[in-house]
């Protein structure tokens, strides 16, 4: 009976500090986000247009390359080297453009996903601060496991979160 009483007096304090923790797959939820579609589509419509411009420059470089093989035979040395350093202009350009489209697609990016993010981080935050739990897991970011009895999976309610009206959110 002293060890029933002893083993219940050293489990008591353990079961309350029981702590809840949760997991999320963010990804699918912003996969979910009608913003997210929307702002993925502007994104990938800039990248096109990008990849657009930056080919018609390669092909008229091409263009241009391949008329300078054809005449180089015939030109004299001044117009071979004007010609030349006007293909290597032309090359450094497009070396440029790739640049700076790369570094605009990135800021577009940042600015059109970088406010739904934290969008999704906040409704996690208010789910899990209204849920008590300890720690909400992202699965997508390389957890190799997560317990299904131990750890909750919060995907839903983190969506329900995101449908409440932005007065309801903001508590």
């Amino acid at each position: 009976m002293k060890k029933l009483i002893l083993m219940l007096m050293l489990c008591m304090p353990l079961a309350t500090f029981a702590q809840k923790f949760g997991h999320v797959n963010a990804q699918e939820i912003m996969q979910s986000m009608p913003e997210f579609i929307k702002a993925r589509g502007e994104v990938e419509a800039a990248a096109k247009q990008y990849d657009n411009d930056l080919k018609a420059m390669q092909d008229e470089l091409q263009r241009k390359a391949q008329d300078y093989d054809k005449s180089a035979s015939t030109m004299n040395e001044t117009k071979k080297k004007e010609t030349e350093e006007s293909l290597q202009q032309m090359y450094q350009k497009i070396q440029q453009t790739a640049q700076d489209n790369q570094q605009a697609l990135g800021k577009l990016q940042q600015e059109k996903i970088g406010p739904i993010t934290n969008k999704l981080v906040e409704a996690i935050k208010a789910v899990g601060k209204a849920g008590g739990y300890v720690y909400i897991m992202d699965v997508t970011s390389g957890i190799p496991y997560i317990s299904d009895t131990l750890s909750k999976d919060v995907t839903a309610e983190v969506k329900a979160q995101l449908n409440k009206p932005a007065a309801a959110t903001k508590k």
